[in-house]
């Protein structure tokens, strides 16, 4: 009720004024009224993945319907199905799941595929990719503005090894984690707003292992790795209420040096 229950949507706005969404959860459909003030509307949406819960509010999101509005949409292809960004948003517009088309909508949209770490310039921002690990293709999206920047994970569960002590391939597999993690923390490092995937808490997953969700401590190892000046955490546990919530908040507040902050609907940060 305190923390809100919308699914993943987080806007950037530069100083300049232009409007960068990452995901379009249900939360975009609250965004959607703010932004009816600036009609007629240009932004750019980028999508961490294309579970349900990161796409599901697109077809409410109101400037897609309305004339003169331009939005673009990026995503990776979906080297499974083997389709683009476009062409998976819109079948959850087809009839058997939504009364209106895609075909149908008013606004300029267009979609666009992209490939790991490319580089993207909005107006003076430069959004740029990296795979993350999840079930599926999940980009985290670094955005860099005016010497100010932030990094999403999108989804994201930390490496482990798939392999046993002692199994013929351990070392080799242990070799490839540590690489990638450097790799990773080369890519974040010096950020100035870390936004992380911290559904489970450390004792909730080991049941949960394997499902592409991150802890509150891996979340601020990852911060304090890349040097990050400020940690906000989310993806809450669906089940986890408020009062959960506060303690958690309550108890990271008390024994890190930085500040870590469980994020809710309607937080505005300023850079």
């Amino acid at each position: 009720m305190r923390y809100g229950g919308n699914t993943t949507c987080i806007e950037v706005e530069t100083e300049e004024g232009q409007t960068i969404i990452l995901d379009a959860g249900t939360g975009i459909v609250p965004l959607a009224q703010s932004l009816l003030k600036k009609l007629p509307l240009s932004c750019s949406i980028f999508i961490t993945h294309t579970h349900w819960d990161h796409i599901q509010g697109l077809p409410f999101f109101i400037p897609i319907f309305i004339p003169g509005n331009h939005i673009r949409i990026y995503g990776a292809f979906d080297p499974v199905l083997q389709r683009d960004i476009g062409d998976v948003l819109t079948r959850q517009m087809e009839y058997c799941y939504f009364p209106v088309r895609e075909a149908e909508l008013k606004a300029d949209i267009q979609y666009s595929s992209l490939y790991e770490r490319q580089s993207l310039e909005i107006g003076s921002a430069k959004i740029t990719n990296i795979v993350m690990n999840h079930t599926v293709l999940n980009f985290g999206y670094r955005i860099d503005c005016n010497g100010k920047s932030i990094f999403f994970t999108g989804d994201n569960e930390p490496l482990y090894n798939i392999y046993q002590p002692g199994d013929d391939y351990y070392a080799e597999y242990d070799n490839l984690i540590s690489r990638k993690n450097v790799m990773l923390n080369d890519f974040i490092r010096g950020i100035d707003v870390l936004i992380a995937d911290s559904a489970y808490t450390d004792q909730e997953y080991p049941a949960k292992k394997g499902w592409g969700h991150g802890t509150y401590n891996s979340c601020i190892d990852m911060a304090k790795n890349v040097g990050a000046r400020a940690l906000y955490l989310t993806h809450h546990e669906p089940l986890r209420n408020d009062d959960d919530l506060d303690g958690i908040q309550k108890k990271m507040s008390a024994i890190e040096s930085f500040p870590v902050c469980i994020a809710h609907e309607g937080l505005e940060i300023t850079l």
